[in-house]
């Protein structure tokens, strides 16, 4: 890519170190920076696209297992597109711990420059793909495990009887993945989408309620003395149901946390305590009681989004066409 090359030569030309000197009767073996206008120029001429990919994939990451398990690379070989890139700008970028890779000053500098150039780049690829009019290819779904088994699954068998050449990869992920860098083409999540050019709607209101196992003894309400509490983990300890169980059952204690909803139902099948779940997760498990204790869990919103360079897509317009009739309010 003309645009990301030409940018990613300039970021080595600022960051090379100066040449000890153009005159050969001056360089002795010991000096590394010594070379011709030629080699100099040389050094950088090889750069590409994916070399600026494995540079951001170990700093995001922080280990070169973590950075190959990305991008689908060997360890061994991350270590040397790493090597063969610093020898390119001629510094380190990376200081090795025990803990990971950190970024030398120069790798801080490169990370600004370097992350301008991927999103130009991506914006480059998401209008490329945005013009696609052929209802085949690739197309990336995120959302939580529960949605995506209880309430995706019958919708994109339906897509997928439908559009037999597109291909759909459906990614059951707790993080929020990037719509800009095209970690997913569509995404569901319980909140409004906060990133800059995405296109999004509110698809559904989702009710909760409280859970036990049918043989589990009903907690009293408002007491909940020796009642077993199933919540989010700590990472999702502001979630307004965690903190609803906690003051419907004050007296009851914490004996399990997960960030998945669908670990949590199996624990509460197994009697591990009460659990707040959603209506179309709970409601279709066998096993499951739903108890009243005087007052409903909140309620949540479901949003749907994708980048508006997607938006002229045409397997992701049939899609969301097929979710929103499906599943829509």
């Amino acid at each position: 890519m003309v645009m990301a090359y030409s940018a990613w030569e300039e970021v080595i030309a600022k960051l090379r170190p100066p040449i000890a000197s153009e005159n050969p009767r001056f360089c002795t073996s010991s000096m590394h920076n010594c070379m011709s206008p030629n080699r100099a120029s040389q050094r950088g001429a090889a750069m590409e696209w994916s070399d600026l990919r494995v540079f951001l994939a170990i700093a995001r990451e922080g280990t070169l297992g973590a950075a190959a398990r990305k991008l689908g690379q060997t360890q061994p070989t991350m270590g040397r597109r790493l090597q063969a890139l610093e020898n390119a700008v001629g510094h380190k970028l990376f200081q090795r711990t025990s803990e990971g890779f950190v970024l030398t000053d120069e790798g801080a500098a490169v990370l600004n420059h370097a992350e301008r150039i991927e999103d130009e780049a991506l914006a480059f690829q998401r209008q490329l793909a945005g013009q696609e009019r052929q209802l085949d290819g690739l197309l990336r779904i995120t959302a939580s495990d529960w949605f995506a088994e209880h309430l995706l699954t019958p919708v994109i068998a339906e897509f997928a009887r439908a559009y037999p050449r597109v291909t759909v990869e459906l990614l059951t992920d707790t993080r929020f993945l990037s719509l800009s860098r095209r970690e997913a083409d569509l995404a569901f999540r319980i909140r409004p989408f906060d990133e800059p050019d995405i296109v999004s709607r509110k698809l559904l209101h989702m009710p909760y309620g409280a859970y036990t196992a049918a043989d589990y003894p009903p907690p009293r309400a408002g007491d909940g003395e020796g009642a077993l509490l199933i919540t989010m983990d700590s990472a999702f300890g502001n979630m307004p149901d965690v903190a609803w169980l906690q003051r419907v059952l004050p007296n009851a204690r914490v004996a399990f946390r997960s960030n998945a909803r669908a670990v949590q139902a199996r624990m509460c099948m197994q009697g591990a305590g009460v659990a707040v779940l959603p209506l179309p997760l709970g409601d279709a498990l066998a096993g499951l009681r739903r108890i009243d204790l005087g007052e409903d869990p909140p309620a949540r919103e479901t949003w749907i989004g994708y980048h508006r360079d997607m938006r002229r897509l045409a397997r992701l317009r049939a899609l969301l066409d097929l979710v929103v009739a499906r599943l829509a309010d």
